[in-house]
């Protein structure tokens, strides 16, 4: 019987050099990406509790001005009270 390799699935190959998905990163420190592509991701890691999220927690992200007034204004209207 002929043995069977395995690979691991990492998503489908992305040919576009308009966008850049998290499998085609380059052997840099930091990485331009869109939030629309880390988002699920992220969102997936913390509504699953996934431990390793706690290593990044004192990374510092670079964000529009547009995005951080959103997220402040977000955050206040959300509080219990308000």
């Amino acid at each position: 019987m002929a043995m069977r390799k395995l690979r691991v699935y990492t998503g489908p190959l992305n040919n576009d050099s308009n966008s850049c998905t998290l499998n085609n990163s380059p052997s840099v420190d930091s990485i331009k990406v869109t939030l629309g592509d880390i988002l699920p991701i992220l969102a997936d890691a913390v509504a699953s509790d996934r431990t390793w999220l706690t290593d990044f927690e004192s990374d510092e992200i670079t964000i529009s001005t547009d995005l951080f007034d959103v997220l402040q204004a977000y955050s206040h209207f959300r509080r219990p009270g308000a």
